[in-house]
């Protein structure tokens, strides 16, 4: 039997009752609090907490690979998958399309953006790779991009110079930057009559680093250079809206910090820039200015569409600003206690601006390699080591179940394992 709308939300409520209580609970009980003085407030992140399941097994500080699911979008993900296979091509054949649209104009008002710029992808990478895949590319070719950037994008542009001989110029993200015009400056120094795309982080995902999107994306603008975001650690982490950025194309994964699970990615594209992509696969079911023409990826797991319908729920439940000054917090409050300690490099910058949960540091005796090891293997920490671009070190990234008392264990073994 095809199950409705109406029963579809009725099965995901039952299910998740439980956590949805506790949290309004407590954003009943903290509602007066800013989200600065909430961002402290341990009793509330407690609660929150408990609508998370964790391992006890050791204390979980690399979420940016992928942040864990609340057990509220974990059961209702659950539930989508038991009520799809009951149904199964009737419900793909029927359905499917009208709730991945009613999903995605859900993203879209997330974003700030028209649903008409947006689809749901399954992950940055195939986000970006169809924009850089689809530009129709011409032998010397310029294209701006940083040694800091995702090596999936730089593997891409690195075919891209194989295959049509465009040319790929790097420059180098310094960790702490004297103003944002250092930032710019550089971008713009390496611009040139021949440059056709500029490839920008929103935030450098071995770092941390926020970079200033919209004072790059003006002056590339400026000068004719079209310009790509990886967003990947942005939606969900931090309070922006796309066409505030300025920028032409935007990719991130949502199965990072706005908490869908496995699968689920957003591609933007500005809509008088649609019609010159070409699809990464075939495409002839839609004009060449409809956005939808870059979604074509067969048969794939709808459920996961169906789950960032609830993540997106959950996430405005918490609240944008409560969310990220919470994860801003919690990322001050460990690197605070150890940016002057001797021994110790913290490798993101400290203006509350230019970073949000993700921070970096490294131990000057230890290979970032040996320390990550050493972490997990003598205090159960979990982290991951970054050893390139001028980045030596291991990436932090504390979530919304991450507690202070948790940090004080990881601040305690790093200053003794710098001695």
């Amino acid at each position: 039997m095809l199950l409705n709308k109406r029963e579809f939300l009725q099965s995901m409520t039952g299910l998740a009752a439980l956590s949805q209580t506790k949290l309004e609970i407590a954003l009943e009980t903290f509602q007066q609090q800013s989200p600065d003085e909430i961002a402290q407030n341990e009793d509330f992140w407690r609660e929150v907490g408990k609508g998370f399941t964790v391992t006890k097994d050791f204390i979980h500080l690399e979420n940016g690979y992928y942040v864990l699911a609340s057990d509220e979008v974990l059961n209702a993900y659950v539930q989508h998958v038991r009520d799809i296979n009951k149904i199964s091509s009737r419900y793909m054949r029927t359905r499917q399309f009208d709730d991945k649209l009613a999903v995605r104009k859900q993203l879209a008002e997330l974003v700030g953006a028209s649903y008409e710029e947006v689809i749901i992808t399954r992950n940055t990478t195939e986000s970006l790779d169809t924009i850089i895949s689809g530009i129709d590319w011409k032998a010397g070719d310029e294209v701006v991009m940083a040694l800091q950037d995702y090596g999936a994008m730089v593997d891409m542009f690195k075919q891209q110079a194989r295959r049509y001989g465009i040319v790929n110029k790097m420059v180098s993200v310094p960790n702490h930057p004297a103003s944002d015009d250092e930032i710019v400056n550089l971008y713009a120094q390496a611009i040139t009559p021949k440059t056709r795309l500029l490839m920008v982080c929103h935030i450098i995902n071995v770092t941390g680093h926020i970079l200033p999107i919209q004072k790059i994306a003006d002056m590339a603008h400026a000068r004719g250079v079209e310009v790509m975001v990886d967003g990947a650690h942005a939606v969900g982490h931090f309070d922006f809206k796309i066409p505030d950025l300025h920028c032409d194309y935007y990719g991130s994964s949502l199965h990072k910090w706005l908490g869908c699970p496995l699968g689920a990615g957003l591609l933007y594209v500005r809509k008088e820039k649609i019609k010159q992509i070409w699809p990464l696969l075939g495409e002839t079911g839609y004009p060449d200015d409809d956005i939808r023409k870059l979604n074509h990826t067969g048969t794939h797991p709808v459920h996961t569409d169906l789950a960032l319908a609830d993540a997106i729920n959950y996430h405005k439940k918490i609240g944008i600003e409560r969310k990220e000054a919470r994860l801003r917090y919690l990322q001050s409050y460990w690197t605070a206690k150890v940016r002057n300690h001797p021994g110790i490099v913290v490798n993101t910058p400290v203006e509350a601006t230019r970073h949000g949960a993700i921070g970096n540091v490294g131990v000057t005796k230890l290979t970032p390699a040996d320390l990550a090891k050493t972490l997990m293997e003598k205090y159960k920490i979990w982290t991951v080591a970054i050893d390139y671009a001028n980045v030596h070190g291991v990436r932090v990234t504390p979530h919304l179940f991450t507690t202070t008392q948790e940090l004080d264990v990881f601040v305690k073994a790093l200053k003794e394992l710098a001695g």
